[in-house]
């Protein structure tokens, strides 16, 4: 999980800068292909090395596909009302991916095998890779406005940079936040990611023109998905582990446990693009972070002799809606304004805020339910895990504040 982490969230800007340069469709087909031959390699591997390079390969694909089908969307759809709309469906169907993927992989690993999450990718990459043609129009920054140029100095030192920063929080947890290793690796890609600064001031083609963080709405929209990626992996982590470890659950009931997280983001996301219509990104950022910290604080009452109706059911119903909601509502904002010449970038940072929240935000959990577990009992376990959701809370109280402070000034998004 690392090693896939690792080259996703260090490419993800690289990523998405290369298909507005070569071609957002061309990209996001060489990143299917690729990560279908990974998929393959990862289900035959014979070997933990074998599967850790695999993994690795499949974080390269996935770091060229995201930027690159999110940018075609915004390339697609003209921003207002039915860009809107659009999102609505991309973040219904991310929240279809990502919890629907508890809800097959338990039942998958328990009776075929571990080695069929990942052979299930095959074909869906396949039809994917046959369908883009006819359904995806090419598109590319027009190189008589944007010469095509490229940074090699500035991708070497933000792929690195992030790099360090995600390997530095997946391992902090193990190690130590206070290690020599976690703060040396920490120094290391603050260094890194100042030095990329520095290169993209003075590049005549830089891979990030910094004159993109002047947007207000650009970067209040990536901090706060930043911080939805820190609460949707922290709670994430943190019920799976109270599911497994207190109430016995395995993997496949927890999967099937999961479904309503899965219906509540489609419904959330539905709701969210119209909701954001009509009173604007800011409103709906906070009432969906509201939602979040909400059922956090809910979740947060788990016991050692619980159930699943009476301790996990709500808290992920009310955290689905809100997850579905704020994902809309945060993408919007944060593409607010893009040029069409940078929407692979947008795409690129968006992601990347995503995943390096969700990096942070389960080490962070990992670390508080460490803290607070007083022995390996189950009873301790769960007080850990109470704990791990507090601080699920606390972060959607930061992003509830983020989008009250930096949104305020943002322009609402309305139906024509």
């Amino acid at each position: 999980m690392s090693a896939y982490l690792l080259s996703f969230g260090g490419l993800l800007l690289l990523g998405g800068r290369m298909a507005d340069l070569l071609g957002r469709r061309r990209l996001f087909m060489w990143g299917t292909g690729l990560f279908l031959l990974a998929s393959l390699g990862c289900g035959l591997a014979t070997s933990p090395q074998v599967l850790i390079v695999a993994r690795v390969l499949q974080g390269v694909a996935a770091a060229v596909m995201s930027p690159s089908a999110l940018s075609i969307l915004m390339t697609t759809f003209t921003e207002g009302a039915e860009r809107n709309k659009a999102l609505g469906i991309w973040s219904g169907m991310c929240g279809v991916g990502a919890t629907s993927a508890l809800l097959i992989g338990g039942p998958l690993a328990d009776s075929l095998g571990w080695p069929w999450i990942f052979y299930i990718n095959v074909p869906v990459a396949a039809a994917v890779m046959l369908l883009a043609p006819v359904l995806l129009r090419e598109s590319r920054t027009d190189e008589r406005t944007h010469p095509r140029r490229y940074d090699p100095a500035g991708a070497f030192t933000i792929t690195a940079g992030l790099m360090l920063l995600v390997y530095a929080l997946v391992e902090a947890p193990a190690i130590g936040w206070l290690g020599a290793q976690t703060l040396g690796v920490f120094a290391a890609a603050v260094v890194l990611i100042a030095l990329f600064v520095w290169i993209e001031a003075r590049s005549a083609a830089p891979l990030v023109p910094l004159a993109i963080f002047r947007s207000r709405t650009l970067m209040g929209g990536n901090l706060l998905m930043l911080v939805l990626g820190m609460t949707a992996w922290g709670v994430g982590t943190t019920v799976s582990l109270y599911a497994q470890k207190v109430l016995g659950y395995s993997a496949m009931q927890f999967g099937l446990g999961t479904a309503v997280l899965t219906v509540m983001a489609v419904v959330g996301s539905t709701f969210g693009q119209g909701f954001v219509t009509r009173v604007g990104s800011r409103r709906a950022a906070m009432v969906a972070m509201l939602l979040l910290g909400i059922a956090s604080l809910f979740l947060s009452r788990i016991r050692v002799e619980g159930s699943y109706f009476g301790d996990i059911f709500f808290g992920l119903f009310i955290f689905g809606t809100g997850l579905g909601a704020c994902a809309v509502a945060v993408s919007i904002v944060a593409l607010m304004g893009v040029t069409r010449a940078e929407s692979g970038l947008a795409s690129g940072l968006n992601t990347a805020a995503f995943q390096l929240g969700g990096a942070f935000g389960a080490a962070v959990v990992a670390t508080v339910a460490v803290s607070f577990t007083a022995g390996g009992t189950v009873t301790a376990l769960n007080h850990g895990y109470r704990a791990s959701f507090v601080a699920c809370a606390v972060f959607a109280a930061a992003g509830l504040l983020v989008a009250g402070l930096l949104l305020r000034r943002a322009s609402m998004v309305r139906a024509a």
